[in-house]
């Protein structure tokens, strides 16, 4: 499945493409169309199956873990702990969901677009930070904008049930997402490991 949000770069590309074509200018054509068919795979939407023991805590993006470590000197409280993942351009974009709950707040902070695996980034980019507030305590989602994504869109609003692995919401473009998590999870994945949004454990409830 493609995300109607890719529709207009699909689209204009393609018309880019055929106008190109018309005026018998075919190496810039064929850029255009190499752009739509990057376009359609950069929208693309996977189904994806969530594991469903309610105690395993699942990646809310596809990418690469960058950062582990503990609240306090973050946005995170300082109790928590917190996961950020960046996402390339040739991840999937959609977020979801990383554990049942309802959206206890939605805040869109304006910033910067320094790229989004950097420190400044982290700090001075613009984000989306949905509040999910759970049965194990609330969990903290950021959706940060990079140099190239320079818009996050989050679907949900405060008041929503989210079931885990549901989309709540997408970033275009390389970017990252960060998760706070309440001490009563303990972490499974390490610095450097691969993700998948709604499908790769990276937390459980501890026992």
């Amino acid at each position: 499945m493609i995300r109607k949000e890719g529709l207009p770069y699909i689209g204009g590309a393609l018309l880019l493409s055929s106008f190109f074509y018309l005026l018998w200018l075919e190496p810039i054509a064929i850029i255009f169309l190499i752009l739509a068919l990057f376009f359609a795979y950069f929208f693309r939407d996977p189904e994806r199956i969530s594991p469903e023991e309610p105690a395993l805590l699942v990646s809310p993006a596809d990418g690469k873990v960058i950062v582990i470590r503990k609240g306090g000197d973050t946005f995170c409280p300082e109790a928590y702990s917190e996961i950020s993942i960046f996402m390339s351009p040739f991840n999937v974009h959609v977020n979801r969901a990383p554990f049942n709950g309802k959206v206890k707040e939605v805040v869109y902070t304006p910033g910067k677009f320094f790229s989004a695996f950097k420190e400044k980034a982290y700090r001075e980019n613009e984000n989306i930070k949905i509040t999910l507030q759970t049965e194990a305590g609330d969990i903290i989602i950021r959706q940060v904008a990079g140099v190239i994504a320079r818009r996050a869109v989050c679907w949900v609003k405060e008041g929503e049930p989210l079931k885990k692995g549901q989309r709540f919401g997408m970033i275009k473009f390389s970017s990252r997402v960060d998760i706070c998590l309440p001490p009563s999870f303990e972490i499974s994945v390490k610095e450097g490991e691969k993700v998948l949004a709604g499908k790769t454990v990276i937390a459980s409830l501890r026992k």
